[in-house]
């Protein structure tokens, strides 16, 4: 009996201290940030630990919609027939802003390369072929191209950042938006497929001539060259915190749905290929877990927002962290 009582006293003690895990998993878009924040979360609260996989966008929905994950991620808003599969009510929660870049291996090229979305269409749909393409030669007269072929690297998995992508390339081309569309996963006219950013961004980096879509962060991070994209008033601009930031200028957020798009927003500053990414959180009427993640989010959009920039994304403008951070006090 006394035995007994000692080890129900143990296992009393070891579930007071247990630590709560928390599980994610979703967008590769914005690893680098989520990393942070939970390294950065886990000094301030030491009795949660926070998982994140990177597999993602798509992966991250079917496994909310398994409920094998207490939060997923996205880059791009959840369409209504996923929406529909998940047992439960699903908030998106923007987290910060980041931009989807072109790019390519510099080796044979150079740095500062032109590109317009037109003739970004084109490459992707394997109409240009060639780096000395008259086309691409229009936008950079100065410039001594090769007479090389272009080697397109685009995902094989399902995407955030793809859909980010061909959402772009189907607001400035016709042709690809009839023949391709938009979305986290697609059927490619043409390319080399690579699971996740990290694989787009290796398969670039060590393959010459090659073109790619990837997340500035892994750009920045791995020194490669990327392009200065046409943006809608006609300025080639680079993709920066800055330029990111600009595309968000004229975005107002409702009470209930922050999922607009930032895809060529006007503006001489604004990169086009800009875009929020967001925490997916189902709304359970019983969950042990709720509170620690409001806790986790409400951090991430106050204190863990100062990170951003040093990591190549762009805080929340105040007035959307701040109908968030209200939506999340209200649940």
């Amino acid at each position: 009996m006394k035995s007994l009582l000692i080890l129900s006293l143990l296992g009393f003690s070891i579930n007071c201290f247990a630590v709560l895990k928390i599980n994610g998993a979703g967008a590769s878009f914005p690893y680098a940030i989520y990393s942070k924040w939970i390294s950065e979360y886990s000094k301030v609260n030491k009795d949660i630990q926070i998982n994140y996989q990177s597999i993602g966008s798509g992966g991250g929905i079917r496994q909310l919609i398994k409920e094998t994950v207490d939060f997923a991620a996205t880059d791009a808003p959840m369409k209504k027939k996923d929406k529909k599969k998940a047992k439960w009510p699903v908030l998106h929660i923007p987290t910060v802003l980041g931009a989807v870049v072109v790019a390519y291996n510099g080796d044979s090229i150079g740095k500062d390369l032109k590109i317009s979305g037109s003739v970004l269409a084109d490459i992707f749909l394997g109409k240009i072929t060639k780096w000395n393409d008259k086309a691409i030669k229009g936008l950079n007269p100065k410039r001594n191209l090769p007479d090389q072929e272009i080697l397109v690297v685009r995902r094989a998995d399902s995407s955030g950042t793809t859909s980010v992508f061909s959402s772009y390339l189907s607001d400035v081309s016709q042709e690809w938006k009839s023949k391709i569309g938009a979305g986290k996963s697609l059927r490619w006219p043409t390319g080399i497929g690579a699971k996740g950013n990290e694989g787009v961004t290796a398969l670039v980096k060590q393959t010459e001539y090659a073109i790619g879509y990837i997340d500035l962060a892994h750009a920045m991070k791995n020194n490669i060259y990327t392009v200065s994209l046409k943006n809608k008033d006609g300025k080639f601009v680079k993709a920066s915190v800055e330029t990111i930031s600009s595309s968000a200028k004229s975005y107002q957020a409702s009470a209930d749905d922050f999922t607009a798009s930032l895809i060529n927003k006007e503006g001489s500053d604004s990169y086009p290929i800009s875009a929020f990414t967001y925490f997916l959180l189902p709304i359970k009427e019983k969950d042990s877990k709720l509170s620690e993640i409001h806790n986790f989010f409400n951090w991430s959009l106050s204190d863990g927002q100062k990170y951003a920039k040093d990591l190549y994304y762009a805080p929340l403008p105040k007035n959307v962290a701040d109908k968030v951070l209200k939506k999340i006090k209200g649940l």
